[in-house]
């Protein structure tokens, strides 16, 4: 933990962290404020961490962190973030955490969360009429578990008081522009020359990189129709509509399908889209039924047998190896004043 003769002038920080949170994304939001504390000459910034119980909380790759405080302490901090990684649907829920982090909202304190840490607050009702962003292999999982939140697609969002990143290195963008905000842009560029940080990203940028790059296929046809597939999950395409948006014949996509990924388009298309029921099962509780029908299956018996050949178990098989936590009751949404 930090010190400081300063503690009352500066920020004081809560990181909250959980069991196999992400060491890359603690690290990033940690380390800038370090950095703007040696820069500015003076403690400005002052941070403690906290676990459940007080005791070590160990991250995803292994390493054990150890905690200043549990839960019980965590007090009027001027911003609290929760540090979670992997596995967010399955942590249980603490009543205790939820009551202090609605409290936290209602005295106006910023509050957030890096990684996957969204998933938490909005467990807690406290995304409600909120822009938020969570690491992109759970931004389908959330918006679906929870659509009355606005889930972005962005690295960082910033929405009142309301902060939250989606992991690894867009932490840091996030913790750059809030001293950017406390302390102008000159000492958050310093802080990312120090850190070997070439190029500052707003939250508009995106989280993945682009088609091309992930399957190293540079053909724009084939390129343009997985990503027309991708945003036709719940209603997907047949093979004559995404020839025609990409301005082929069925045939010609069939080749190109062939040539690139050994497989036709319908294969590919329906691995996506069992692919993204598979997330789902896993990552959130809705009924088997709305997962078939969120992926585009008309049918329950349908999913079902499509899903056994790919996977080598049924729907209600997969979901049976994860437990879920009680949600809270909801609860109000309080006042939001803007962010430190």
């Amino acid at each position: 933990m930090s010190n400081s003769n300063q503690y009352s002038e500066g920020k004081r920080i809560a990181f909250v962290l959980f069991d196999r949170f992400s060491m890359i994304a603690f690290s990033s939001v940690i380390e800038p404020l370090r950095l703007a504390n040696r820069l500015l000459g003076s403690e400005y910034y002052v941070w403690s961490t906290y676990s459940i119980d007080g005791n070590p909380v160990c991250a995803s790759n292994g390493v054990s962190v150890g905690a200043d405080y549990s839960i019980s302490d965590l007090g009027d901090a001027d911003v609290t973030l929760l540090c979670s990684g992997i596995d967010v649907e399955r942590l249980p829920l603490s009543a205790e955490l939820g009551k202090r982090l609605r409290k936290l909202n209602a005295m106006g304190r910023t509050y957030g969360a890096v990684c996957t840490g969204a998933y938490l607050l909005a467990r807690y009702n406290l995304l409600d009429g909120r822009r938020c962003t969570i690491h992109w292999e759970n931004l389908r999982s959330l918006a679906e578990e929870f659509p009355d939140i606005e889930v972005s697609q962005d690295i960082f969002t910033i929405d009142r008081n309301c902060i939250t990143s989606a992991g690894g290195m867009a932490a840091l963008d996030m913790m750059l522009r809030l001293i950017a905000i406390q302390h102008g842009a000159a000492l958050a560029h310093d802080i990312a020359e120090v850190s070997l940080y070439q190029n500052i990203r707003t939250g508009e940028s995106v989280q993945r990189h682009d088609a091309e790059a992930r399957t190293g296929i540079a053909n724009i046809k084939i390129l343009d129709a997985v990503r027309i597939m991708d945003l036709h999950i719940e209603d997907p395409l047949s093979c004559q509509q995404l020839a025609l948006t990409v301005n082929l014949s069925p045939r010609q996509l069939e080749r190109l399908f062939r040539r690139h990924f050994n497989c036709t388009p319908g294969q590919y298309y329906l691995r996506l889209r069992l692919e993204t029921a598979r997330d789902l099962l896993r990552r959130t509780g809705r009924p088997v039924l709305d997962v078939a029908i969120a992926c585009g299956f008309a049918s329950t018996s349908h999913f079902t047998k499509c899903y056994r050949e790919r996977y080598g178990c049924t729907p209600t098989e997969e979901r049976r190896t994860y437990q879920w936590g009680a949600v809270p009751e909801p609860v109000q949404d309080m006042a939001q004043p803007a962010v430190i």
